[in-house]
């Protein structure tokens, strides 16, 4: 994969919109991670330029053999990442629209990294946590659409125990445990959850404690995954947008971050003190 630009993807439009842009992102970063213009592209799929534009900018909805035709131009990753993506366009409703680009090569990851210090990663949250965080949203969440959400991020935990080989590593800030979202019970769940997780051989998770001389992380949460190939995506969230990062200078700062907060957060070992501790002074 050559240096390739970051991608941009804002969740406030109509959802059938904001899918269809999505899409065409992620076809985009695709294509030109391949090295290919939108006329390559277009000779190698038998489309027009016009058709691959549209697709791209989010005009046109994807044809249903795209992904098959990808996997001879882009390879065999970027059609199963197509065809996931495309899948997403008409279901699952209770994953937020700007990250279901992110939700996909989460799926495939080989090796995958999150530090969090908004709330505990999604991929570790119990339940009882999802509907917690769900209940807070803000403009308030009807009952069906909280129902949704709650099944979207348990099914997308699914990936914890269908890729036992996947190393996934996990940095937390200790303040978003001393919260109690949800209250002392929700909390005692949440902390009784991390301890299990963490018994697991490809499960690393760390907590930076609340008082740290030196701390990388006050730009905000990374997350960092490693595709089959080897190759390393970053991707950032904020107020209703999100970011797929492929540039490889900018993946590589984020590494170098992530290095560098494993080294300031306490150990595996450590952290599991301090959870059980915490869950005894409960």
């Amino acid at each position: 994969m050559g240096k390739v630009g970051n991608v941009s993807l804002y969740g406030g439009e109509s959802e059938a919109a904001d899918n269809l842009k999505t899409f065409g992102a992620m076809l985009k970063v695709l294509r030109d991670e391949a090295g290919l213009t939108q006329e390559a592209l277009a000779e190698g799929l038998g489309y027009s330029v016009e058709h691959i534009s549209k697709i791209e900018r989010g005009g046109r909805f994807p044809p249903r053999d795209l992904d098959k035709l990808a996997e001879e131009v882009l390879g065999p990753l970027a059609a199963r990442l197509l065809r996931e993506t495309r899948l997403s366009l008409t279901r699952k409703a209770g994953l937020a629209s700007r990250f279901r680009h992110w939700a996909v090569i989460e799926k495939e990851a080989v090796t995958l990294y999150a530090y969090e210090c908004r709330v505990v990663p999604g991929l570790l949250q119990p339940e009882s946590y999802i509907r917690a965080l769900f209940e807070s949203v803000l403009p308030p969440l009807v009952e069906e659409q909280i129902e949704q959400r709650v099944a979207a991020r348990l099914e997308r935990q699914a990936v914890l125990d269908e890729r036992p080989n996947t190393y996934f590593g996990f940095i937390i800030e200790q303040a978003l445990l001393e919260r109690h979202m949800g209250g002392k019970e929700v909390t005692r769940t949440l902390l009784d959850h991390l301890l299990a997780m963490g018994k697991r051989r490809n499960i690393e998770i760390q907590v930076m404690p609340l008082r740290a001389a030196h701390h990388v992380g006050s730009a905000g949460s990374i997350y960092l995954a490693e595709t089959v190939d080897h190759k390393w995506l970053g991707y950032s969230e904020g107020q209703r947008s999100s970011n797929l990062i492929s540039n490889l200078t900018d993946v590589g700062i984020l590494q170098q971050r992530y290095r560098k907060l494993s080294s300031q957060a306490l150990s595996h070992e450590a952290t599991v003190e301090l959870l059980e501790q915490m869950r005894g002074d409960l």
